[in-house]
C-alpha cells in the first residue's frame, strides 16, 4: 500500500526503536534545543549574529520547524505539520528573498545537525549511565549519527532546490519590472522623477550620467543585440527588441563615444544608429527617436554605425524624400544620365569634395594624374551647368551625393552600390 506524502518512513527493528526512543525524549525538549542551535548558529555566523536581515526571531522559528519535522521525520513519529520537507522548503524560499547566501544558508544547517547529534549523543550516554544500552552499543550510537547526517543532507538538498528555485522566480520579476520601466523610459514617461528613480534602481544606473541611445537592426548577420561585446570592453548596456529592431541605452565614460562606434562598426555586424549624448534618464525617449533617424540614413544590412551629430545632412534629407530627390536632379541629374561616365564622375567629385576641393590630393586617393580630377570636375561643371568655384554648387553637389542613397528608400535605404566606385 503506497505511504501518504509527508507520511514517516518506517521503523523496523533495533534500530528503528532506538531513532524512535531517542526522537520521543527530545521533541518535548524542542524549545531548549532550538535554543542552544540558534546559540550555535550566532556564535558561527556574523551573517545570522548580525540580526540583519534574519532577526533570531525569525531564525528561531525557521530553526524549531525545521528540528521538530527532522526529529519526527528520523523516528518516524506522526507528522505534527504535514510534509516533513516544508519547513525546509520555507527555509530556502525565506532565506532567497532576504538575499542571505546560499552558502550561509547551508552552514547554518549543518550547525544545527551537529547540536541536534550532540543533545542525541547526551541522552544516549545518559541512557548507558542509567543502565540502558550499556558500551557495546557504541556501534548502534555511530549508525544513530550516521542517520542523523542522512536526514539533515537530505534537508538541505530540500531547502537549496527550494532556495535556488525562489532565486529564478525573483529573477524573473526582476527581468519583468526592468523591462517594463525600460520601455517607460522609451516612452517619454522619464519625465515623471518617481519612474526615472524606479528605472533607475531596476537598471542599476544613476538617473544622471552620460548615456546614448542606440538602434540596432536585427540583421541576421549580426547578433541578438551588442551586450557581450560592449560588456567586453567594459561599456554597460540594457538591450530590448523593439518594433523589429534591438533598442539599447549605453552608459558612456568620457572619450567613448568613439569607441562605442568603432565596437559597433566592427564587432556587432549589427547596421546602427546612435544618438547624441544625453544626461540624464529622462532624455532616453528623445535620444531614441534621434538614433532611429541616424540609423534610417543607413544601406539596410550594411553593418554600418552612424552617429546622429555625424549624419545631420542625411537625416534632414531622409525625412523628406521629395526634397532630396528634386536636390538630386536638380544638381546632379545630367551627370546621372550620362550612363558610361556616372561612375567615375561621381566618384572622383565626392573624393574631391572631402578633400577641401584639392585635385592634387583627390589624385593621390583615386591613382590617377591632377587632370585627370580636374577634367573629370571640369564635365561635371559643364554637364549641370554650375561654376566648380561656386560655394553654392559645391553645396549642392554635396547634398546630392549624399542624397542618392536615400532616394526613394523609405526605413531601408538604398545600397550606394552603382553611385561611388
Amino acid at each position: 500500500m503506497a505511504e501518504k506524502p509527508g507520511a514517516p518512513a518506517p521503523r523496523t527493528g533495533g534500530d528503528g526503536e532506538l531513532r524512535r526512543a531517542l526522537a520521543s525524549a527530545m521533541v518535548p525538549g524542542i524549545d531548549e534545543l532550538t535554543r542552544r542551535v540558534v546559540d550555535d548558529i550566532h556564535a558561527h555566523s556574523g551573517t545570522y549574529a548580525s540580526g540583519t536581515p534574519v532577526s533570531r526571531e525569525d531564525l528561531w522559528e525557521i530553526c524549531r520547524d525545521n528540528l521538530l519535522r527532522a526529529l519526527e521525520d528520523f523516528g518516524g513519529l506522526p507528522p505534527t505539520g504535514g510534509d516533513f520537507e516544508n519547513a525546509a522548503r520555507e527555509t530556502g524560499r525565506r532565506r532567497a528573498e532576504q538575499s542571505v547566501p546560499l552558502d550561509t544558508v547551508l552552514q547554518a544547517y549543518r550547525r544545527g545537525g551537529r547540536v541536534m547529534w550532540q543533545v542525541m549523543a547526551e541522552h544516549l550516554r545518559a541512557t548507558r549511565a542509567g543502565g540502558g544500552h550499556g558500551a557495546t552499543d557504541r556501534d548502534r550510537e555511530l549508525d544513530m549519527a550516521g542517520a542523523v547526517w542522512e536526514t539533515i543532507d537530505r534537508y538541505s538538498l530540500v531547502m537549496a532546490e527550494s532556495y535556488r528555485l525562489t532565486q529564478l522566480e525573483m529573477q524573473g520579476r526582476q527581468d519583468t519590472r526592468r523591462v517594463a520601466l525600460f520601455e517607460a523610459l522609451l516612452d517619454g514617461r522619464g519625465d515623471d522623477p518617481a519612474v526615472a528613480a524606479a528605472a533607475s534602481a531596476a537598471l542599476g544606473v544613476p538617473v544622471q550620467d552620460r548615456y546614448v541611445m542606440v538602434v540596432a537592426a536585427q540583421d541576421p548577420a549580426a547578433p541578438p543585440n551588442p551586450a557581450p561585446v560592449l560588456e567586453e570592453h567594459g561599456i554597460w548596456s540594457f538591450w530590448r527588441p523593439r518594433a523589429g529592431r534591438y533598442a539599447g541605452i549605453v552608459r558612456l565614460a568620457a572619450g567613448e563615444s568613439d569607441v562605442l562606434i568603432g565596437l559597433l562598426r566592427h564587432r556587432t555586424g549589427a547596421t546602427a544608429g546612435v544618438s547624441p549624448e544625453f544626461d540624464r534618464l529622462a532624455g532616453a525617449g528623445r535620444a531614441l527617436r534621434l538614433a532611429e533617424q541616424a540609423l534610417r540614413t543607413l544601406p539596410a544590412k550594411s553593418g554600418g554605425a552612424a552617429a546622429f551629430d555625424d549624419r545631420l545632412a542625411e537625416v534632414l534629407l531622409v525625412g523628406r524624400p521629395e526634397i532630396a530627390e528634386r536636390i538630386v536632379t536638380t544638381h546632379l541629374g545630367a551627370v546621372l544620365d550620362t550612363v558610361a561616365e556616372r561612375e567615375a564622375l561621381l566618384s572622383t567629385l565626392r573624393v574631391w569634395l572631402d578633400n577641401g576641393c584639392s585635385a592634387a590630393r583627390a589624385a593621390e586617393l583615386l591613382y590617377c594624374h591632377r587632370n585627370t580630377v580636374l577634367n573629370r570636375i571640369g564635365r561635371i561643371a559643364e554637364l549641370t551647368g554650375r561654376s566648380a568655384e561656386s560655394g553654392e554648387a559645391r553645396l549642392g553637389w554635396a547634398l546630392a551625393l549624399r542624397a542618392l542613397p536615400l532616394m526613394g528608400a523609405g526605413d531601408e535605404p538604398a545600397p550606394l552600390d552603382g553611385y561611388f566606385g
